[in-house]
């Protein structure tokens, strides 16, 4: 019995083996909710996409649409301090260089820790693109 994809249903996608998986979703999900960014990421090709032409329409989408964003990369920051502290904490070294450790998630601007501009969008679609050559 072929069912149908309804309308507004979500579907399930496979694990990227990222290991930003969940913020790389979060982020997709809340940039959909733009009805402007949904329309640009609809028509827009794999080329533009990685260019990074298409993260400067972030500085279109709604207010709430960045909040959301902001909040994101802020949760998202935090998994990373904790995981950089739990393998400070196995190691026990206390002579970790913290940025440098930073610098390997290049999924995100680390040195801007509070609000997601279009260098994190561009930042997480140039990983992704990398890890799935």
């Amino acid at each position: 019995k072929g069912e149908g994809h309804v309308e507004g249903e979500k579907v399930e996608n496979p694990d990227t083996g990222l290991y930003y998986d969940e913020y790389l979703r979060q982020v997709i999900d809340v940039l959909e909710t733009d009805k402007h960014f949904r329309e640009k990421l609809q028509t827009a090709d794999i080329e533009e996409i990685k260019s990074g032409k298409l993260s400067r329409e972030l500085d279109l989408v709604s207010h709430h649409v960045r909040t959301r964003l902001d909040e994101l990369k802020r949760q998202e920051v935090a998994r990373l301090r904790m995981l950089i502290k739990a393998k400070m904490d196995a190691v026990q070294d206390t002579g970790i260089d913290h940025q440098a450790l930073l610098k390997q998630f290049e999924h995100l601007n680390h040195q801007n820790p509070d609000t997601f501009e279009p260098k994190d969008l561009d930042m997480l679609i140039k990983a992704v693109s990398a890890r799935c050559k």
